[in-house]
């Protein structure tokens, strides 16, 4: 069972290139934190964009022991579809995607803190505390 926290895709990212805020995601990772699947999906897509193959990378990560390790990748559930569904009203004047949406849905359903990269979460107010990985 999760005990530390939500990552998002953006944080992650953060963190492999060695952005600011790559301390807050590491302190993250050694606290039993997950990870949607969807927002998982994105890491890999992203990792893929600067010439990797999506399938090597997730290897690689796996072999590394950060997922199945550090970090857990959790399907969605039927629930979280709902709730994926249901905050595209309350987060829509924000901009927030559907990955963005799952990640939160997450965080609810473990009842855990999120924490990503996007200073546009804060503004939002959906039940689940979202804390940013650089000031």
């Amino acid at each position: 069972m999760a005990t530390g926290f939500v990552i998002d895709a953006s944080a992650l990212l953060a963190y492999f290139q060695g952005e600011p805020g790559s301390a807050a995601v590491q302190t993250a990772l050694s606290a039993k934190s997950v990870m949607s699947i969807v927002n998982y999906a994105e890491v890999l897509t992203r990792l893929g964009q600067s010439g990797g193959d999506p399938a090597t990378i997730h290897r690689e990560l796996t072999d590394q022991g950060l997922f199945g390790g550090l970090l857990d990748v959790v399907p969605l559930t039927e629930e979280d579809a709902v709730t994926v569904a249901k905050l595209r009203h309350s987060t829509r004047a924000h901009g927030l995607s559907l990955g963005d949406r799952a990640c939160l849905a997450t965080g609810l359903r473990f009842c855990l803190p999120v924490i990503t990269a996007d200073r546009t979460w804060v503004a939002v107010q959906v039940g689940v505390e979202v804390q940013l990985i650089r000031p």
